[in-house]
């Protein structure tokens, strides 16, 4: 499964002026933020900013995703955006599947006739212990990690290569691929000045198996997109390594570089043009 888009731009939910300017960056998919990006006294105005920005916006347009607060907020906050008809919500601090089956019960007594979907972010050491299980629980799309506040959890302090959040990051991934589900979106960094440490951080999580990328500022978005769109030439191997598999009416087969092409091999093959459509 390839999700829709592979960067998502974080907005702040009490900087209403800033959102066209964000649905029009050429981010693939924006994230209103109603939880840490804005101040608990402007909690209220934030809310209601997104509201009203989702009701006035062309539905045909970008996604927009809502980053709701998980504390006593969360009704509110689902009061007011759920009504206007978000892509889908973003559950911080999720700590269990209960606390997606609460969300649930919330959404299905608001919203209309399309559910709509979830993203928990894993930001706990009691959220990632549990993340098998909240892969497969109701609504849910995509994990993501929040490495920043999980590190704090973890008592953990991220050197440069982000190594000693690679237990993490491989659990995110090999979790959300046992049940089924997209893979994790990458975890937002705090890095928006040195931009070839940020790539490099960027490549390590594509090779590990995440799919796109949260974003805090506009500088990130070409690094994401440049690191998980496949290149012209990445389109035209896999297109010759699927002809090749087909031929052999998908028996394993050596191609012409020497490498074995079975259905493990073929399957990646077919991810990269499905992320091209």
């Amino acid at each position: 499964m390839v999700r829709d888009a592979l960067t998502y731009l974080y907005v702040p939910g009490d900087r209403p002026e800033r959102f066209d300017k964000a649905a029009a960056s050429g981010a693939g998919a924006i994230v209103l933020d109603l939880e840490d990006a804005v101040p608990l006294r402007e909690k209220a105005v934030a809310r209601s900013a997104a509201a009203r920005w989702l009701h006035s916006r062309d539905p045909d347009s970008v996604p927009v995703w809502v980053r709701i607060n998980s504390d006593e907020n969360i009704i509110a906050d689902l009061e007011a955006v759920i009504p206007a008809a978000p892509t889908g919500i973003w559950l911080p601090k999720c700590n269990g599947v209960s606390d997606l089956v609460a969300l649930d019960e919330a959404l299905s007594a608001l919203e209309g006739d399309v559910p709509i979907p979830v993203s928990p972010l894993i930001e706990t050491a009691a959220g990632l212990w549990n993340v098998r299980e909240i892969c497969t629980g109701p609504r849910v799309a995509f994990i993501q990690l929040g490495e920043v506040d999980l590190a704090a959890d973890l008592g953990s302090r991220p050197g440069p290569d982000g190594s000693e959040l690679l237990w993490a990051r491989s659990r995110a991934a090999t979790a959300s691929a046992a049940a089924g589900i997209a893979p994790p979106l990458g975890p937002a960094s705090p890095e928006i000045r040195d931009l070839a440490a940020f790539t490099r951080d960027t490549e390590r999580i594509q090779r590990l198996g995440f799919e796109g990328r949260a974003c805090i500022h506009p500088s990130q978005l070409e690094p994401v997109a440049t690191v998980f769109a496949p290149s012209a030439d990445d389109v035209e191997a896999a297109r010759g390594l699927l002809d090749v598999f087909a031929a052999a009416q998908g028996a394993a087969v050596v191609g012409a570089d020497g490498r074995l092409i079975d259905e493990a091999v073929a399957r990646n093959a077919r991810r990269v043009l499905a992320r091209v459509r």
